[in-house]
């Protein structure tokens, strides 16, 4: 998800916001707020000695995550307080993968503004972020004790011609969908009626991501679309943040089909959190989420199954209502929004300590939970990057 409007975009979004929402919009997001009330430090020593030793051990890749969820279109220029820092410390995240879905006629300008906004905005945090160029940059800033940001847009419609792909990478850029919910002129949505498949100009594009070592996204493509980038990909792809159609029968998700392709291919599928794609009705838990990891773990190995969990470390719940009502508004009714967008004990910037400690409980080993937090998508970085 993680997008205020592929079709709108952010700044038609607001634009479009009712004028007595504009003084809210203004105001910086919970527990983003320059002014905003520090809380208690977190207390780790409620999960176990093995849950914090793992976390602490592994090298924890999040595969879909904004350093900030925020609708406005300067985000990025908002400096980080304390509490923040101290949040992403806390958090045991070692790889944020920092991506939005940018889309439409001006996509490749405002996807320029996206990368050079954060790309400034890591910059002036150096002492706590590093930007990630290859995947040795990842070891080195976990052995640093920064947190590396991998550059990404959930989508592709910035590439008018087959050479922004190199151009784009020159900038920084190292993971891209192809498509994210709507018919672009690469390939199909996961929301649209039809799925045509890639296009020749899509085939164009596979090719040229493989060429200069971006990473290939399928999570928010159509099924026949998904399936024909893994067909015709000459390596792995990865879907980064999705889960189980055979669990949850919701359109953003994967058929077992398409993950068993996946993982033929080397591929690696990271499971998000966002409540509608884990589950269809409640009770949907943390439990619920383990269980897509569980399923893709059965189906291809657990050498295939990572974290994308498709949110900051506060989640959207945290939005302010104007910001969260126009995120709603912006998606087809077959996404099925309910009253909470995120998981109780994923909504927070513990949230991998919760995870490791319903992975321990689930009977995993120490060495699988380390390749689902982030060795798999390490193992696939390392190979497509180059």
């Amino acid at each position: 998800m993680t997008s205020s409007s592929v079709r709108l975009g952010r700044r038609r979004l607001l634009q479009a916001a009712a004028a007595a929402a504009a003084a809210a919009l203004a105001l910086p997001m919970h527990a983003l707020a320059a002014n905003a009330r520090p809380r208690a430090a977190a207390d780790l020593s409620k999960f176990s000695s093995r849950a914090r030793a793992i976390v602490e051990r592994a090298l924890i890749i999040d595969m879909l995550a904004p350093l900030r969820l925020d609708l406005r279109e300067d985000a990025y220029a908002f400096a980080l307080t304390e509490q923040q820092v101290a949040d992403f410390r806390l958090s045991g995240i070692d790889v944020f993968h920092n991506s939005w879905g940018l889309g439409g006629p001006d996509a490749r300008e405002r996807v320029a503004e996206h990368l050079a906004g954060w790309h400034g905005f890591i910059a002036r945090r150096s002492d706590l972020f590093t930007l990630v160029g290859q995947a040795g940059d990842l070891d080195r800033a976990k052995r640093e004790g920064k947190i590396a940001v991998i550059s990404g847009v959930q989508n592709a419609e910035h590439f008018r011609h087959k050479e922004d792909v190199k151009f784009f990478h020159g900038l920084g850029l190292r993971c891209a969908q192809l498509t994210y919910n709507s018919q672009t002129v690469i390939g199909s949505g996961s929301t649209e009626r039809e799925d045509g498949g890639l296009s020749d100009y899509g085939v164009e594009i596979v090719a040229e991501m493989e060429k200069v070592g971006m990473l290939i996204d399928v999570s928010h493509c159509g099924e026949r679309t998904t399936l024909d980038a893994i067909e015709l990909a000459k390596g792995p792809i990865a879907i980064t943040h999705s889960n189980c159609r055979a669990l949850n029968d919701h359109p953003r998700l994967k058929s077992d089909e398409a993950i068993r392709k996946l993982a033929a291919k080397g591929g690696v599928m990271g499971i998000t959190g966002v409540r509608m794609f884990v589950g269809a009705k409640e009770p949907t838990t943390l439990d619920s989420l383990v269980d897509h990891i569980d399923h893709v773990a059965r189906l291809v190995g657990i050498e295939h199954v990572g974290i994308g969990s498709d949110a900051d470390l506060y989640g959207y719940d945290a939005l302010p209502a104007d910001q969260l009502k126009a995120l709603k508004a912006s998606y087809k009714a077959s996404y099925g929004f309910r009253e909470r967008i995120d998981i109780e004990g994923f909504d927070r910037p513990t949230k991998i300590f919760e995870l490791t400690q319903a992975l321990i409980r689930r009977g995993y080993g120490d060495g699988d939970i380390e390749a689902v937090l982030g060795g798999n998508f390490r193992r696939l970085l390392g190979q497509v990057w180059r």
